[in-house]
């Protein structure tokens, strides 16, 4: 839920990552960290193992201009996408604004995109949120590797809500700031209307 600080004018939204192990929600990040002035990002923060998988989360406080004299502030996480983490999920899940489902678009990996997709799902009403009403964005990522799914089989597997769909190759940059463009529009269009 967003965080209003009416003494410093400023507005706080959280989004938060979500996806199978692998598929590319660190690598948004990082992305996103690379490309973005100094002066509109904080730092990253990244818990990772040895082998560089995320074990908890990464964070990246982002600036995004002014809304009505109050200046925005997104704070990006990722869950970790091993499912034996499921306890820090919840707890990364809390207080948030808008999810970005990060697919892995490789045609061996539908599976653990409907497992993390259903995973989300679960995790979000234990957070008392209604998944079917939570901003949500899909991105199928990974769209430069061989045996890819089609979108139109991704969106069949994952779409049922016909929310906003982006093609992305995240080590490479392509589709990452449409994917954050398009979840920070739903979030700002849900704050307006007064949230969930």
């Amino acid at each position: 839920m967003s965080f209003i600080n009416y003494s410093s004018r400023e507005i706080n939204c959280k989004i938060v990552y979500y996806g199978p192990g692998l598929c590319g929600k660190t690598t948004n990040l990082q992305y996103i960290f690379r490309r973005m002035n100094p002066g509109d990002r904080g730092k990253m923060i990244s818990l990772a193992t040895e082998t560089e998988r995320t074990l908890f989360f990464d964070f990246l406080p982002v600036s995004m201009g002014e809304i009505r004299g109050f200046k925005t502030r997104f704070h990006l996480y990722t869950v970790p996408g091993q499912v034996f983490y499921d306890a820090s999920r919840r707890l990364i899940l809390r207080g948030v604004d808008g999810v970005v489902f990060c697919a892995d678009s490789q045609i061996t990996r539908m599976d653990a995109n409907l497992e993390s997709f259903d995973n989300l799902r679960i995790n979000l009403r234990e957070q008392g949120y209604d998944p079917d009403r939570i901003p949500l964005v899909l991105q199928y990522n990974k769209r430069d590797v061989n045996s890819l799914a089609s979108v139109s089989e991704l969106h069949a597997l994952l779409n049922y809500r016909n929310v906003p769909e982006f093609e992305a190759v995240a080590n490479t940059g392509v589709g990452v700031f449409e994917t954050l463009k398009g979840i920070i529009k739903l979030v700002l269009i849900d704050l307006k209307k007064g949230g969930r």
